[in-house]
């Protein structure tokens, strides 16, 4: 596997650990559906949470919730649906974004951005 993908993979477990350690139940890690994922979707408070990892090794160009496009987010809420019909649930869902990128003494440090795709005019 390409270190990138360690990374991210490193990136995915850092940020379910984070959520369990916050009160969410993971319900499933990278649910596909037809060519599109969903990272994590979790469960709190009667809601349900899809979350979108992005991991970067350096801020530089770009943070990493800005890489989150129009398009990318239109993906998801496919997904999401795709998932809420498939097994069923009837919650109001969440969209978050959680950004990991590494510290100055190289942790990993997460930012958690709850109802992320609000800001974004998905149409």
């Amino acid at each position: 596997m390409a270190t990138h993908n360690d990374f991210g993979k490193q990136a995915e477990d850092l940020t379910a650990e984070y959520l369990q350690k916050n009160g969410y139940k993971i319900l499933i890690r990278n649910f596909r559906f037809q060519k599109a994922e969903i990272d994590i979707i979790a469960e709190k408070d009667n809601l349900i949470i899809i979350v979108e990892v992005k991991a970067r090794s350096t801020d530089a160009f770009m943070l990493p919730q800005e890489a989150v496009t129009k398009s990318k987010i239109k993906s998801i809420v496919s997904v999401a649906n795709h998932f809420m019909e498939e097994f069923n649930k009837n919650q109001e869902v969440r969209f978050d974004i959680i950004s990991v990128l590494p510290g100055e003494k190289g942790n990993l440090n997460i930012e958690h951005i709850e109802s992320a795709f609000e800001a974004f005019d998905a149409n």
